[in-house]
């Protein structure tokens, strides 16, 4: 078994003879003046294709779909184009990451003849960064299957097929280190740049959405404050130490608190059970 197939294995506890990670990682800290909420975030992976063999990977992706408790959507997965893709593509792409796309991309997302959705199981919030790392595995896999196209829906994010390869090894990468292999906090942010999207212009605030699935809250950087680009700056500083150094510890440092009133329903997919730290002017 591949080493780093291994270390993801048990880092979210589905390798049995060795220690769930929870056991072996130190919690994300929260803050105590918030009710902690039940829902649990998913993956929703979205991947299109060139004919319907899309909607049948490969044993060796099945199997990494498998091993992993993820699942293949079988009531919304077609053998067939979605007209909606253009357009959900177009406003998916990440515009913060230097071509994050290419013209070869939206040609293949125009073209497509077949969809395929892939499911996680709910993430527990101490297990999540190894089950993002999990789905980049499984996106990496696909694309080498032949998958055109990929985007997350849980945030609504895509990227190009070299971005989301890029991405994968630098997630490999990350999670070596002198004493072997690790979940570390250069994990929790690549996994946080190919999943997360940021910034949403709102009504006050450049927004981000996604950061759930590595465990974290979002950041909301109040528009007064500078340009889109500035914010981008600020919501990735404050989301790397707060994956280094903890939740608690980093926004009492910066004099910042967590605080709820997403605008999102708790069923949809981009509710964040974790919270908005908000920055204001």
């Amino acid at each position: 078994m591949n080493h780093l197939r291994r270390h993801l294995l048990k880092a979210v506890g589905l390798f049995a003879t060795s220690r769930a990670w929870a056991n072996d990682q130190p919690s994300i800290p929260r803050e105590t003046d918030m009710q902690p909420s039940s829902v649990k975030p998913r993956h929703v992976l979205c991947f299109l294709g060139k004919d319907d063999s899309l909607l049948h990977p490969p044993k060796a992706v099945a199997k990494t779909i498998a091993d992993f408790n993820f699942e293949i959507d079988r009531t919304y997965s077609q053998g067939k184009p979605d007209p909606h893709m253009e357009r959900s593509f177009g406003v998916s792409w990440d515009r913060v990451f230097p071509n994050a796309w290419s013209a070869t991309d939206e040609a293949a997302v125009a073209n497509h003849k077949a969809v395929l959705y892939v499911l996680s199981p709910p993430l527990e919030q101490q297990k999540s960064v190894a089950y993002s790392a999990a789905a980049l595995r499984i996106v990496e896999e696909m694309i080498e299957a032949g998958a055109t196209a990929v985007k997350g829906e849980s945030a609504g994010v895509a990227h190009g097929l070299a971005r989301w390869m890029q991405l994968a090894a630098e997630c490999k990468a990350a999670a070596r280190t002198n004493q072997g292999l690790a979940v570390t906090a250069a994990m929790s942010r690549t996994c946080r740049l190919a999943f997360a999207k940021r910034p949403l212009g709102g009504n006050s605030y450049n927004e981000s959405v996604g950061f759930h699935l590595v465990g974290l809250p979002e950041v909301y950087v109040a528009k007064s404050r500078g340009s889109d680009r500035d914010a981008v700056k600020l919501t990735d500083e404050i989301a790397d130490a707060m994956a280094e150094h903890g939740v608690d510890a980093s926004l009492r440092e910066r004099k910042l608190a967590l605080s709820q009133g997403s605008q999102y329903a708790d069923d949809d997919f981009k509710f964040n059970p974790y919270g908005i730290v908000r920055i204001e002017a």
